[in-house]
């Protein structure tokens, strides 16, 4: 466990390197650095990064100082439709900002253009720091910034089934009212395979945890993270375990491998086999078709993802979202490359963009310049998506 005592001077504001697409706006205030887990196989971020928990005193400076460039803000009637990059190079002038706070500064202004209403606890697991000191930070956070409607963080499942009896709802009252959680599997064998440090069960548990405390649960799922040989299971078995959950929002995250990951390295030796676009569709397909009586919404709303389309809410949507997938595997096999490689060149989100897009020629001649065929379609894919991960 890191050393929680201020061991030097306060440095500024810091910002953590993630934070979940829907959170793209919120204020993010980093409260530990990187990973104290660190050792999940397919996971790039924070790798060769130490883990610390940051001192509550440093902390606190970086919500005052926020604070304090609001304030600003309002003294200077900067309505969010006026912050053009003119008007914020004149206040950023007038304000004498500091170089080490220039990052503070700029979240600021973003935040106040955003309407201020979300912020973000970074990095991957703030719950691991102790209670009493969350409950110090969400207050001051409460305090500062009344107006609040949403406080988000990760959270490892295994930190959530460490917690003391009543923590989660004390933090809930605060304003802490969403966790994301990455159970990436339902499947023991993927979880084991993959290093996450807890099994299906530790998942189901931290995640009625969450849900008993009143907190809105994220989850994220990887398909393709059983990889070739365990697919079926991959998919039937998250299936049943999302049916025990029942979270409130199931985010599709399709694996993506990073050539610094360990499992990039498996695969360079024959150890896995990452399954192509084909398997992971038809997984996801499996995936949904097991789902219960859920009320989920299904979000896919990332690059990785074959197909951002498939969104909905369960068990309405159900039907809906397999269809998506099912029309792709209708389509003859150039026109289903046309659509992988455009998809991952950002110029499709659904397969109707197909017919309507102005870029048709650039994925055309994308797919001639890559000299793409079925056959190599997936290694193809495979090193475009690497920009993603």
């Amino acid at each position: 466990m890191a050393d929680e005592k201020p061991t030097q001077i306060y440095q500024g504001y810091e910002q953590g390197p993630i934070c979940p697409i829907n959170d793209a706006y919120s204020l993010l205030l980093r409260l530990i650095r990187n990973c104290p887990w660190n050792r999940c196989a397919f996971c790039p971020v924070y790798k060769k990064q130490k883990f610390s928990i940051r001192p509550v005193e440093d902390i606190i400076k970086d919500i005052d100082l926020i604070c304090t460039y609001i304030d600003r803000l309002r003294l200077e009637n900067a309505t969010p439709i006026a912050l053009d990059q003119e008007r914020i190079h004149t206040i950023y002038t007038g304000f004498e900002v500091r170089d080490r706070d220039r990052v503070a500064f700029n979240n600021a202004v973003k935040w106040y253009a955003a309407g201020m209403t979300s912020i973000f606890l970074q990095d991957a697991n703030p719950l691991v720091m102790k209670p009493k000191d969350l409950v110090f930070i969400l207050g001051h956070i409460k305090d500062c910034f009344p107006q609040i409607e949403t406080i988000a963080t990760y959270a490892r499942s295994s930190t959530i089934n460490q917690l003391p009896d009543g923590t989660l709802k004390q933090l809930h009252t605060l304003g802490l009212n969403r966790i994301h959680v990455g159970i990436e599997s339902g499947s023991n064998l993927v979880l084991n395979r993959m290093r996450k440090g807890v099994d299906r069960f530790g998942h189901i548990e931290a995640c009625k945890r969450i849900q008993q405390a009143g907190i809105e649960l994220y989850i994220y799922v990887m398909p393709g993270l059983g990889g070739v040989d365990l697919s079926i299971e991959h998919a039937l078995e998250t299936a049943e375990a999302l049916n025990a959950i029942n979270p409130d929002v199931i985010k599709i995250r399709t694996l993506g491998l990073s050539p610094s990951t360990e499992l990039a390295h498996w695969q360079m030796r024959g150890m896995f086999e990452k399954p192509g676009d084909a398997m992971i569709a038809t997984e996801v397909r499996l995936m949904l078709e097991a789902l219960g009586n859920i009320e989920s919404r299904i979000k896919s709303d990332h690059i990785l993802n074959l197909f951002e389309t498939v969104n909905g809410k369960m068990p309405h949507d159900k039907d809906k979202m397999i269809g998506i997938i099912d029309r792709f595997f209708e389509l003859d096999p150039q026109k289903r490359i046309l659509y992988q490689i455009g998809r991952r060149m950002g110029f499709f989100k659904g397969l109707g963009d197909m017919d309507t897009s102005p870029q048709m020629d650039q994925v055309r001649l994308a797919c001639e310049n890559y000299g793409v065929t079925p056959k190599n379609v997936d290694q193809i894919l495979d090193r475009l998506m690497t920009r993603f991960v």
